[in-house]
């Protein structure tokens, strides 16, 4: 007579992955973000024993990279590395979204956060934000800032700054940080935003200073610029950040997997160190932290952003 034996099923995410996994990045190819991620495949690969793809889908603000993976199948092969825009900033700046930024994925984890620093030409008449406000004030075409585009952080903080100090600051957009920066060197530019990272470099060089720091907490990579709210302009803490999701539906036990594969790797010191060099605090967390953490932003960042009376395009 055969006998048999009644086995316990394997957990529904002991298997993965299965078969190769595609991250979507935030950005073009060989971007910032392209280029962290792939330091991620690397490290991944290697405890997962598959390969990992880095495959960019650019255009729309990452709206593009963000509406694949939620069309993707839900069983954690394919997962969107990405910035606080596609899942917070594009909700309230464009009309419409192809996904919902909550009900289309599953957080995994949120892999860093940090803000973008305001700097002046190192021979600017002001040193903090209350000089600047009272420069601003003093000249009747105010002050032109620039940014890497409409909508990013840094031209929401510039639009905040100005309708919370009475002052007048122009807005005036880039394609990319460098070019405004190059401009701000030319005297095209009054100041200028700049991912902490890059400031980094700018300020040894002795070119520019450093007027203030966005964000919750200051950064390792400037140690000594003071924040927004150090300084009395209160409203600018709110983080942008760097994450990770799944597409809805991805099974928890996959989540758990995937989540825990990311905060393992984001705790190895070369990728803290990759972090810190981009201007970012590494972080992280867990997917109910992720989850609790882009709930309570999202409102405050559509306040910020009808502060800064930016309209939806």
């Amino acid at each position: 007579m055969t006998v048999f034996l009644a086995m316990p099923a394997p957990a529904q995410g002991d298997a993965f992955p299965t078969r190769p996994v595609r991250i979507v990045p935030f950005g073009t190819s060989g971007g910032v973000i392209d280029g962290i991620a792939r330091i991620y495949a690397d490290k991944l690969r290697e405890r997962w024993k598959q390969p990992v793809i880095v495959e960019a889908r650019p255009g729309a603000s990452g709206t593009i990279a963000a509406d694949f993976v939620a069309r993707s199948p839900a069983d954690g092969h394919t997962i969107l590395f990405t910035l606080s825009l596609t899942h917070i900033n594009n909700a309230f700046l464009q009309k419409s979204l192809p996904y919902d930024p909550f009900r289309d994925f599953e957080p995994l984890s949120q892999l860093a956060t940090g803000g973008p620093i305001l700097i002046a030409p190192a021979d600017a008449p002001f040193n903090t934000l209350q000089e600047l406000v009272a420069h601003a004030k003093s000249r009747p075409a105010g002050v032109s800032f620039g940014t890497w585009g409409t909508g990013s952080s840094a031209h929401l903080f510039g639009e905040l700054l100005g309708r919370l100090s009475g002052a007048k600051f122009v807005h005036v957009p880039y394609k990319g940080e460098a070019a405004a920066h190059l401009d701000m060197f030319g005297r095209a530019l009054d100041i200028a935003w700049a991912n902490p990272g890059t400031a980094r470099g700018h300020l040894r060089s002795g070119k520019v200073k450093a007027i203030g720091l966005t964000g919750s907490r200051r950064l390792e990579v400037v140690p000594g610029v003071a924040l927004f709210g150090e300084q009395g302009f209160a409203g600018f803490d709110l983080d942008s950040w760097a994450g990770t999701f799944a597409p809805a539906k991805t099974p928890k036990a996959v989540v758990d997997e995937i989540a825990r594969a990311f905060r393992d790797t984001t705790q190895m010191p070369e990728i803290r160190t990759r972090w810190v060099d981009l201007g970012f605090a590494p972080l992280g967390n867990t997917p109910e932290e992720f989850t609790r953490n882009h709930r309570a932003d999202f409102p405050k960042w559509g306040e910020i952003i009808k502060a800064a009376g930016v309209t939806p395009e």
